[in-house]
C-alpha cells in the first residue's frame, strides 16, 4: 500500500475528529496541563491526538512564527473549544506553574534546549523524533531526564501501532528463525528536487534569529526553512533521521538493545540538483554479534522494495517477514523470493491498523500519571535515535567507525568525533552537554 504523507495526515485527522467527539470529559481537578513548543505540521498533528483525549487541556501553544501560532491555537479551538495562550518564546512556557507536560514538535535543532530545560522546569517531555540533532545533545537529554525523575516519550509512534505489535511479537517468538540480516528502505517520491531560491527576508511574524537559536548565524532562504529544514546539517538529518529513527526502533525491540560494533556508510546527491545537503541516495551497514543490518534510502523517485516505498525485512532462517505502513507479511523460508517488487508467495499478512499516533499518546498520558516507563522512553529512544546518527556520521567523515554505547563515545576518525556534538552560537548553551 502506498500513501502520501497529504493523505495520511488527512485519513488520521479524520479519524481523529470521530474519537474526539466520542470521548467523555473528565473532571476539571484530574486533567494533565499540556503545552505546545513547535506548531508545525506535525506538531499540529500530535496536538490534535492530545486534546482529543479526554483529561487532557493545553494551555498554551508556542513557535518563532505568528502563523503557525495561530494554526496551532485552530487546532485546540475546534476539539475543546478553548482558547490556549499563544506565546513565541519557549521558556516562558516553561516558566508556566500550571503546565504539567510540554509536546516538543520543533525542528531537530531545537529540540534538546526546550527538552533539557522542560525537565528542569518539572514538566513531563513528550519529543518528536529524533530526540535531538546530535549525540551529544541527546546524551544531555538522556541526563536531564534521570536526573529530575520526568516521564519520556519518544515520537516513535509505530511503537504503539497494532500491526507493528503482532509483527515485531513473531520475531520475537521465534516465527523466522535465526535472524541474521534486517533490511530497513526508504524510497519516496515526493522528495523532490527544491531548486536554488535566492536568499531572502524572512516572513513577516517570524523571529528568524530566535528560529536559528543555537545554529549558526545564516541568511533567510525559503529551502531552509519550516518542513525543508530536514535536508540541511545545520537543522536535520535527512531522510536517515527522519524515518531512520522508526525503523531502527522496531530492530531493537525485535531483536534487543545490542548497539551495533560498526558502522560504514557511501552516498550522497546524485539525484537532486538544488541547494539542500543531506544525501539523496544513501547505504548504511550495521555490524552486530550475530547479524546486520542495512539502511537505504532514495529520494526522488518511485521505485519500491517488496512492493513498498517504506518498511523493514528481517530476514531469518526459516523466513522473511516484511512490515510498513500498509501492515505485514511473512513470507515462507522454502519460498523462493526476491528482493525486488514482485508478487509474493505469502503465508500470513495483516493490514495496517493504526499507525499508532493516538495510542502512542495515550500511553504517555496514563504513564504520567502512574510515573511508569512508557513504551518509547529514554533508554529506548536514544539507542534508535542514536543508530539514526551514527550512519549520517560515518557517511559525512568518510569513515567506518565504532561506537562505545556506555561511554557514549564513536570511536573513528577525528572528523567523526567531531560530528557528534556542536557549538552552540551565543547567548545559547546547554546544561548538561559534554562537548
Amino acid at each position: 500500500m502506498k500513501l502520501s504523507r497529504r493523505s495520511f495526515l488527512a485519513a488520521s485527522a479524520a479519524w481523529s475528529l470521530t474519537a474526539a467527539a466520542q470521548a467523555p470529559r473528565s473532571a476539571p481537578s484530574d486533567r494533565i496541563r499540556l503545552a505546545l513548543i513547535g506548531c508545525g505540521e506535525r506538531g499540529r498533528e500530535v496536538l490534535r491526538f492530545f486534546v482529543e483525549q479526554p483529561d487532557v487541556d493545553c494551555l498554551a501553544v508556542c513557535d518563532v512564527d505568528d502563523a503557525q501560532i495561530e494554526r496551532a491555537a485552530k487546532v485546540v479551538q475546534r476539539v475543546s473549544r478553548k482558547t490556549p495562550e499563544k506565546m513565541k518564546d519557549f521558556r516562558r512556557v516553561l516558566d508556566r506553574k500550571d503546565v504539567d507536560a510540554c509536546l516538543i514538535a520543533t525542528p531537530d535543532h531545537w529540540h534538546a534546549l526546550p527538552a533539557v530545560n522542560a525537565c528542569q522546569a518539572g514538566k513531563d517531555v513528550y519529543l518528536e523524533k529524533p530526540m535531538a540533532l546530535t549525540l551529544a545533545e541527546e546524551q544531555a537529554i538522556a541526563t536531564a531526564v534521570r536526573k529530575h525523575a520526568r516521564v519520556f516519550q519518544l515520537g516513535t509512534q509505530w511503537r504503539s501501532g497494532a500491526h507493528y505489535q503482532e509483527a515485531i511479537s513473531q520475531v520475537r517468538a521465534g516465527r523466522l528463525g535465526n535472524i541474521r540480516h534486517v533490511r530497513c528502505w526508504c524510497f519516496l517520491d515526493w522528495v523532490v528536487s527544491l531548486g536554488k531560491p535566492p536568499d531572502s527576508d524572512p516572513p513577516m511574524g517570524v523571529d528568524y534569529d530566535f528560529w536559528l537559536g543555537p545554529s549558526p548565524r545564516r541568511p533567510f532562504n525559503a529551502n531552509r526553512f519550516h518542513f525543508n529544514f530536514r535536508w540541511f546539517w545545520d537543522y536535520g538529518g535527512g531522510l536517515m533521521t527522519d524515518w531512520g529513527v522508526h525503523m531502527f526502533n522496531l530492530v531493537y525491540w525485535a531483536l534487543g538493545p545490542a548497539p551495533p560494533a560498526s558502522v560504514v556508510a557511501v552516498g550522497g546527491k546524485y539525484s537532486m540538483d538544488d541547494n539542500t545537503e543531506t544525501p539523496d541516495t544513501l547505504t548504511v551497514t550495521y555490524e552486530y554479534p550475530d547479524h546486520t543490518v542495512t539502511w537505504e534510502h532514495l529520494a526522488n523517485t518511485s521505485l519500491t522494495l517488496y512492493n513498498r516505498p517504506t518498511g523493514v525485512a528481517f530476514v531469518g532462517s526459516e523466513g522473511c517477514l516484511i512490515v510498513g505502513d500498509g501492515g505485514y507479511q511473512i513470507v515462507p523460508g522454502k519460498a523462493k523470493y526476491q528482493l525486488e517488487p514482485h508478487e509474493f508467495v505469502v503465508e500470513k499478512i495483516s493490514e495496517a491498523k493504526s499507525e499508532g499516533g493516538q495510542a502512542h499518546v495515550r500511553n504517555f498520558l496514563d504513564c504520567v500519571r502512574s510515573r511508569a516507563e512508557t513504551v518509547s522512553n529514554i533508554n529506548i529512544g536514544s539507542l534508535a535515535s542514536a543508530t539514526a546518527h551514527l550512519g549520517n556520521i560515518a557517511l559525512r567523515s568518510a569513515s567506518r567507525i565504532k561506537w562505545d554505547a556506555a561511554a557514549g563515545k564513536v570511536i573513528g576518525s577525528d572528523a567523526a568525533v567531531q560530528l557528534c556534538s556542536r557549538k552552540y552560537r551565543e547567548p545559547w548553551s546547554l546544561p548538561y552537554m559534554k562537548v
